[in-house]
């Protein structure tokens, strides 16, 4: 028998209460726990009908129900069929996000460099301060599952564990239970090590397969991909005496094409968590060594909560820094809108 709605809700609401306290569920419980606004009568009559067709149990008389077996499966079952279609659907969007946003950078890069007559530089965003959404483990052969982790962000990594033997599908079922339970909606500072520990506890024999996946979630929540930085404007350098010699203007243009040196930059930008206005480094004060003839104006940018990059622009110390300024503001707003387009 299909389950409705409505029954499928309660017994949503039974196996989360369950899987928080670990006592047996009754209808005045479930009758706070969810929105149905449904009496406690009819809910003991819902519960009762879960009960017959075998997603619940009555571990004693005058006791609340637990979930079976069956209603664990169902619960589970429904849950990664939710799980790979949003994973799915992420995909597709990230793709089509992607494109756009190489397509946006780089434009605003050559815009910023052709309005303020320097050379310009715009960083893909990165994320920060992620938190895991969800994990989803799956067998793949007799010694490997495969442990799906999904941050903030909607960042995917896919990481294979080794298993010293085949594990059954209650096995999973309960791994994946007790890691999602626990850990969704956390950051890394939050899984500390006595959480680990418990953990670890709970999964019993299995122990081993919890400490890979936490540090697999441990991995893809730091994972900083190759960070993408989008230049123009190089032929800009030439136009300034100072630093149009030979020997300064190669050096200039090595430094801002070495892609690496930018990457410090950026990163040390977003480190400071206060850095959202406008940074200006004149001279000796910039952190790049092969531009202390510069100054260096940048400002972060954020599309998103956590989603973060940094807009830079390199010119003589002379530069004309209200003008700037301006351009980076302005670029700030429309980076914004365009991307929510």
């Amino acid at each position: 028998m299909q389950l409705d709605e409505r029954k499928y809700t309660i017994l949503q609401a039974i196996i989360r209460n369950y899987l928080e306290t670990g006592e047996p569920v009754g209808s005045r419980t479930i009758s706070k726990y969810t929105d149905l606004n449904l009496s406690s009568a009819t809910i003991r009559n819902e519960m009762a009908d879960l009960e017959e067709l075998g997603y619940i149990i009555q571990p004693h008389t005058s006791a609340g129900r637990i979930p079976s077996d069956k209603g664990y499966r169902l619960y589970v079952d429904k849950m990664m069929e939710e799980k790979e279609r949003e994973v799915e659907e992420m995909k597709g969007m990230l793709l089509e996000k992607e494109d756009k946003m190489e397509h946006l950078l780089k434009q605003a890069a050559k815009v910023l460099a052709t309005n303020t007559e320097y050379a310009a530089m715009v960083s893909a965003p990165q994320y920060h301060r992620n938190k895991l959404k969800f994990i989803q483990l799956s067998r793949v052969d007799v010694n490997q599952i495969l442990a799906v982790i999904v941050v903030e962000g909607n960042m995917i990594k896919n990481t294979m564990l080794t298993v010293a033997e085949e594990l059954s599908d209650e096995t999973l079922l309960k791994l994946n239970i007790l890691l999602n339970t626990h850990l969704n909606g956390l950051s890394l500072d939050e899984i500390n090590l006595g959480m680990i520990s418990a953990l670890k506890q709970q999964a019993g024999i299995h122990s081993d397969i919890v400490a890979g996946v936490i540090d697999a979630v441990a991995e893809a929540i730091k994972a900083d991909e190759d960070l993408e930085i989008y230049t123009s404007g190089t032929k800009n350098f030439f136009k300034y005496p100072e630093l149009a010699d030979h020997e300064r203007a190669s050096e200039l243009i090595t430094t801002f094409e070495e892609k690496q040196i930018l990457s410090e930059l950026v990163q040390d930008n977003l480190a400071d968590e206060n850095s959202t206005g406008i940074q200006v480094y004149i001279g000796s004060e910039t952190p790049v060594q092969g531009m202390k003839d510069c100054s260096i104006v940048t400002a972060t940018y954020e599309l998103d909560e956590g989603m973060k990059g940094t807009i830079g622009i390199i010119g003589p110390k002379r530069m004309d820094y209200e003008k700037v300024v301006k351009n980076l503001k302005l670029l700030k707003n429309q980076l914004d809108d365009l991307y929510k387009k």
